[in-house]
Order: structure tokens, then C-alpha cells, then sequence
């Protein structure tokens, strides 16, 4: 991913880190069009499998907070995923609803018999696997709050983590933001700003502006041209990596490609298409 390495190939995309740490990478992606790269944000964003709670039984709640508030929170809580792919899609099991193939389980039992206030964090679910476990950023950090108990307030629940993705719901989404520019110097015009005196001082330009040129206004305006810089800064919850994120979301492009691809490929018959309009399926 070093856009410094050597590239056979000169119309292929490039890939420029310009910062990466635990929970965000910083890039430049060129050489590509606007559609790739704005599907890639996407996909990013809505299509990178995780685990997330997806089922939780309530045995007992005596807290302030009701089940559907609770179970929300729940469910809400960034897992640790690194082991994702070694996990089923509950639509593919062939268990009847929850097995250790498709779903890791966790339990929690507290009751408050002190007088004053319980906490009660993430780090206090029990998981069934050692690899799925609530994120957590140092071995001090107890976690998201979960709920405030009083004396003799009880819960006891049981829950399901399954494997899905952001597009079903957004608790499935390993990132938290996916910032996305191209054009900083609004060159090719695709922004019409408003303002009351002064556009450069009422919109400041960002960091990306230093990596291109501004162009010169008395220069004729290319109607024909297209961005093919673009600058991207991926922000995740800790569930994974950044740029194990943008891996996958590279992978799942790849494989959208591959299947409209054989789609495309395979003869279809004529008979069957020219129903289509009485509601007849393709075959």
C-alpha cells in the first residue's frame, strides 16, 4: 500500500499512507475515478462484516432501564472481529438458531447488595470465545457503561453476537467515520458555496489543499475534467484495524466485480427474458 513502491502497471490505482495509528489511517487513493472510490467509502462504511449482539434473552431487570433500552445498548457495543471470517452468516448455518459456528455467546449476572451506586461495564460480559470480546483500550479500561444499580436491583441476562453487516444495521459498522474529499481547491467546481462576503475566509481550506494546486481563474475552465485524487481518513471503534477495514472492503469490491462479471458472461436466454414484462423471472 506504499505509493512509493514500483507499479508495473501506471493506470493502476495508488495507495499513499500519510498517517495510520490504532484506530485511524489517514490516505491518498489516485490514479481511479470518482465512482471507486466513493464505492469504496461505502462499502467501508456498510459491507465489512463484524460481530455485534444481535439476541439477548432478559432472565431478570430490576434496573431503572428497560429491555428494549438495555438490550439497544447492548447491542451497540463494539466487539472485538478479528476472527469474523472464521464465522458463518446466520442465514448460511445450518443450525436451527444459534451455534458456536454462527454466534459466540455472552452471559452477565450482577446484583447491587451494597448500599450506594453499581456500575456496571462491557468488560463484565462473559464471553464463550476468547476472540469475541468487548473492545477495551488498555487492560485498565472497564468499558462502555452499561447501567447504574441500587441496592437490590438485579440483572441477569443471556446474549447472541452474530456475524452481519452495517448495512442491515449500523451496529454491524466497523467504523465510526470515513471523512472523504477530493478537489480541496473546488477547481472542477462540483461546489457551490454559499456566502456572505468571502468564500476563503468563510470556508477555510483543509489540509488537502497543500497537495495540489490551485488553478488560475483567467485560465479557461475545462469542462471535460475529473478528479482522480482522493483523500481519505478512516476512523474505527476498535473492533478492527483501519487498514484491515479497507483490505476487506477492497476484497468485497473485488468480489461484487467477480460475480457481475460471470453474470455477464452467462447467456441468457432470449425466450424467458421477452416475459419479463408479464412478471416471468430471469432464468
Amino acid at each position: 500500500m506504499n505509493g512509493n513502491a514500483p507499479v508495473s502497471d501506471q493506470s493502476a490505482p495508488r495507495v499513499r499512507i500519510r498517517n495510520i495509528d490504532k484506530n485511524n489511517l489517514d490516505f491518498v487513493l489516485s490514479n481511479t475515478s470518482l465512482s471507486v472510490a466513493n464505492s469504496l467509502r461505502r462499502v467501508m462504511i456498510a459491507e465489512v462484516p463484524t460481530m455485534a449482539i444481535d439476541l439477548v434473552e432478559f432472565h431478570e431487570n430490576t434496573t431503572v432501564l428497560a429491555d428494549e433500552y438495555l438490550a439497544h445498548r447492548l447491542g451497540l457495543i463494539p466487539l472485538v472481529s478479528h476472527s469474523t471470517e472464521g464465522f458463518k452468516y446466520t442465514r448460511d448455518c445450518v443450525c436451527a438458531e444459534y451455534c458456536k459456528e454462527c454466534s459466540v455467546e455472552f452471559t452477565l449476572h450482577v446484583k447491587c447488595t451494597e448500599s450506594g451506586t453499581r456500575t456496571v461495564y462491557s468488560s463484565e460480559l462473559i464471553s464463550s470465545n476468547k476472540e469475541v470480546t468487548p473492545v477495551l483500550e488498555s487492560e485498565d479500561d472497564r468499558g462502555i457503561i452499561l447501567v447504574k444499580m441500587r441496592k437490590g436491583q438485579e440483572l441477569n441476562i443471556h446474549c447472541i453476537a452474530k456475524k452481519g453487516v452495517a448495512k442491515e444495521h449500523s451496529k454491524w459498522s466497523p467504523c465510526a467515520a470515513v471523512a472523504f474529499e477530493y478537489d480541496p481547491h473546488n477547481n472542477l467546481r462540483h461546489s457551490d458555496y454559499w456566502y456572505e462576503k468571502s468564500i476563503k475566509e468563510e470556508w477555510p481550506l483543509s489540509k488537502n489543499a497543500l497537495e495540489e494546486q490551485e488553478s488560475d481563474p483567467n485560465m479557461p475552465f475545462d469542462f471535460k475534467a475529473e478528479p482522480t485524487t482522493f483523500y481519505f481518513n478512516v476512523e474505527t471503534i476498535g473492533s478492527l484495524e483501519p487498514q484491515r477495514v479497507i483490505m476487506t472492503a477492497t476484497r468485497v469490491m473485488q468480489e461484487k466485480f467477480g460475480d457481475l462479471q460471470v453474470a455477464l458472461d452467462v447467456p441468457q436466454d432470449q425466450d424467458a427474458s421477452a416475459n419479463m414484462d408479464d412478471g416471468e423471472p430471469w432464468v
